[in-house]
């Protein structure tokens, strides 16, 4: 039977921190990767993680509301999320680093379902900090699943992220 792939992500489109300024984007850096990994994959489905609460349009704002929710240890809601991961095999997953972690939403998203013989390819985007804590966290929420080293993208290359989309997308095979 042919693995099944999902492409999972989070994104913020709007204001955000690119190469030390606020540019308004119109679709979010993690948005762009999961688009040249779904590419590269296209028998791959797509999720796009989004929560039913509307951060602030001011990156400035949104940073502080996600910083309130990491130290709340918040679970914000999944707008319209999946019945099931069941017939997935993989799935990537894509975030911001936001304050060394992903968005709170994506914690929700991982402990909505059962990841145990799964596989999950992490890759994140970041203005300089990496992966931080992210995939330890992920390791943590689906002890069941097996959890890749993860992919960084530096943020404001994203649209460049050509080679990182074709490494993550040879995992996913």
């Amino acid at each position: 039977m042919a693995k099944k792939i999902l492409i999972a992500y989070y994104s913020r489109r709007g204001e955000n921190y690119v190469n030390g300024s606020i540019r308004n984007l119109k679709f979010g850096n993690t948005e762009v990767v999961a688009a040249k990994i779904k590419a590269l994959l296209p028998e791959a489905d797509v999720f796009q993680i989004d929560t039913t609460y509307e951060y602030s349009k001011s990156y400035m704002t949104c940073i502080e509301e996600a910083k309130q929710e990491l130290h709340d240890q918040a679970r914000p809601e999944v707008k319209n999320p999946m019945e099931s991961i069941d017939e997935y095999d993989t799935i990537i997953l894509g975030y911001p680093n936001w304050w060394g972690t992903m968005p709170m939403v994506c914690y929700t998203f991982l402990e909505s379902y059962d990841f145990t013989g799964k596989r999950i390819i992490p890759f994140c985007t970041n203005e300089g900090s990496g992966m931080g804590s992210s995939v330890r966290f992920i390791k943590k929420l689906c002890p069941g699943a097996e959890v890749m080293d993860g992919t960084p993208i530096h943020g404001a290359e994203a649209a460049n992220a050509d080679r990182e989309a074709r490494e993550i997308a040879s995992l996913a095979k």
